[in-house]
């Protein structure tokens, strides 16, 4: 998944005590260390855009 710092924080990585994430999106594990993050607010994941097919319908 990829995800980014909300503004003004920097994040540490997971099992890294000195790296961290800032406002650059990063690939990241879909771990439940990080879907916490994302759940308190602290990282922000990106969605994929669907492209819309030709009857219209989201996929």
């Amino acid at each position: 998944m990829k995800v980014k710092a909300a503004d003004g924080l920097r994040v540490p990585k997971e099992k890294r005590v000195n790296s961290y994430i800032t406002t650059q999106l990063v690939n990241v594990p879909d771990t439940l260390y990080y879907r916490r993050l994302v759940a308190d607010g602290d990282l922000i994941m990106k969605t994929e855009n669907f492209e819309e097919n030709k009857t219209g319908v989201n996929e």
